[in-house]
């Protein structure tokens, strides 16, 4: 499995994410952890705009991945992939 993550090119533009979650440049900043200065690059055109990178590719389609199999998932696991913030630092 550790083998197959690592050479996989799982990746979404945020431009897909966008338009088949129709989700705010802000909710995008969150899940790729950037800013929303550089989510709006990504979105620009001509000599603004800036590359998301792999990481931001793969935290997209992580992402899409978990809202299209949203409601398959079992709570427990939710709950272990989903853990807040309060949650981990109490541990």
């Amino acid at each position: 499995m550790i083998d197959r993550y690592s050479y996989c090119q799982l990746g979404m533009s945020p431009q897909r994410f966008y338009a088949k979650w129709g989700v705010s440049q802000e909710a995008i900043a969150a899940i790729c952890s950037r800013s929303l200065s550089t989510v709006r690059c990504w979105f620009r055109k001509g000599r603004s705009y800036r590359r998301p990178t792999p990481t931001d590719l793969r935290h997209l389609a992580l992402m899409d991945f978990l809202l299209d199999h949203f409601e398959q998932m079992p709570p427990d696991l939710i709950n272990v992939l989903c853990l807040s913030k309060r949650e981990t630092s109490e541990s």
